[in-house]
């Protein structure tokens, strides 16, 4: 075949600029370029999603190029093949004529191959005296030459998606897992909290997994259930702290029963001060229940935030950190009500907490006053980011979604 030439189809089939320049495409091909054509064909394989073909149009392919005589594609070879239809079907286990068609087309128009129709249609070619091939008329293979570097790529990309899909899965099934078991033992021992509420939430997290979920399908599900375990944990870690604080109390009245009674002054408190450093191991431990959720689970529920980051993105704990000192100025919260909360809460989940605040803007009177709310429920044990979270996670992943 001569580079560069373009033929237009035989009979009702039309022309298409498209076909135009998948035909012309093949002047392209760099001189003494070679392919595996089974290696083209595995790639190709991998990348059917892609590609737009059927398990029969891989089929059809495969019959095609076994009427290739060698194993290699080259630039400077007759790459047109052209048996009958009655031999296509023979190699492509017995497919109907008007699949066969039909394959063939999908194959034409995924840009695999290209047609050369002859002047009546047939598909023949003409010999030289020599015996070689001066021109033939059928199903111009060029194509899977030029594109073969670009189908190993997307035969790679679906390849790291589908490894990427079944360790989402995985993942998510670890999760459900932990979550599951997590909560019958709270209800089972009798912790307290609202575990009845949390099992439903679980329960129609769990309903929501579709019989053949695409990859963001899973991710989205994968970081709710996340967030639900951090909920989890810090509603058991909280009962455990709760456990100790009373332990550390019956272990002070024992003490003190088995003190002097001219004693009994000196171990209370005579100051603020000396007050307060008895208050602030209970702060830290509720604290600790806070705990900060994964930077990209917060930005995914609060996306808002990474506008006022430095450079108008967020990358880091530190970005984040910094942007909501910017909205805490923006929306009229007071330094010492942002401090008190990083205080509580510790820095990290006060910026969460200032993300989630900037999401729901609009629907808040007072965002200082509601900081004020939040820091003192968080002090009491009785604030969790987690449900928030989820809420805005939700939210911002629906059509409705609604910025303050």
């Amino acid at each position: 075949m001569q580079v560069g030439d373009v033929t237009t189809p035989f009979g009702r089939r039309p022309m298409t600029l498209a076909l135009v320049r998948q035909q012309m495409a093949v002047a392209e091909i760099k001189p003494g370029k070679t392919a595996e054509k089974w290696k083209v064909f595995r790639d190709v394989s991998e990348a059917r999603p892609l590609l737009g073909l059927q398990d029969r149009s891989l089929a059809v392919l495969d019959a095609l190029l076994s009427f290739f005589p060698e194993n290699e594609l080259r630039q400077d070879q007759q790459l047109i093949v052209f048996p009958s239809n009655a031999q296509l079907t023979l190699r492509a286990h017995g497919i109907a004529g008007a699949t066969l068609r039909r394959h063939l087309a999908l194959l034409v128009e995924a840009g695999l191959i290209t047609r050369k129709d002859s002047a009546n249609g047939k598909r023949y070619a003409r010999k030289a005296k020599s015996g070689e091939v001066e021109s033939a008329f059928g199903f111009d293979l060029s194509p899977l030459l030029l594109r073969s570097e670009e189908l190993a790529q997307l035969a790679q990309q679906v390849a790291a998606e589908r490894l990427l899909l079944r360790r989402t899965k995985e993942s998510l099934t670890i999760c459900r897992r932990d979550i599951r078991k997590l909560i019958t033992a709270a209800m089972e021992e009798g912790a307290s909290g609202d575990w009845g509420k949390v099992e439903l939430v679980y329960v129609t997290l769990v309903q929501r997994i579709p019989r053949t979920p695409t990859l963001a399908e899973l991710t989205a599900l994968l970081d709710e259930m996340t967030l639900l375990r951090h909920e989890v944990l810090n509603m058991l870690e909280l009962e455990k702290n709760s456990a100790n604080m009373s332990a550390n109390d019956a272990h002070d009245e024992r003490h003190k029963q088995n003190s002097k009674p001219e004693l009994i002054n000196d171990l209370e408190p005579s100051s603020r001060t000396e007050l307060g450093a008895d208050v602030e191991p209970i702060q830290e431990r509720r604290s600790a229940a806070l705990k900060a959720f994964p930077l990209g689970l917060v930005l995914r529920a609060c996306p808002e935030i990474a506008a006022y980051g430095p450079g108008g993105a967020i990358a880091g704990w530190r970005d984040l950190m910094s942007a909501a000192v910017t909205v805490r100025s923006m929306l009229g919260v007071s330094p010492s009500a942002y401090q008190e909360a990083c205080e509580i809460m510790g820095p990290e989940n006060a910026a969460v907490t200032m993300a989630c605040i900037l999401e729901r803007a609009g629907h808040i009177n007072s965002a200082g006053g509601y900081l004020r709310d939040l820091t003192s429920k968080a002090q009491r044990g009785e604030f969790s980011l987690g449900p928030v979270l989820m809420a805005l996670l939700r939210a911002n992943g629906g059509d409705s979604r609604q910025v303050g």
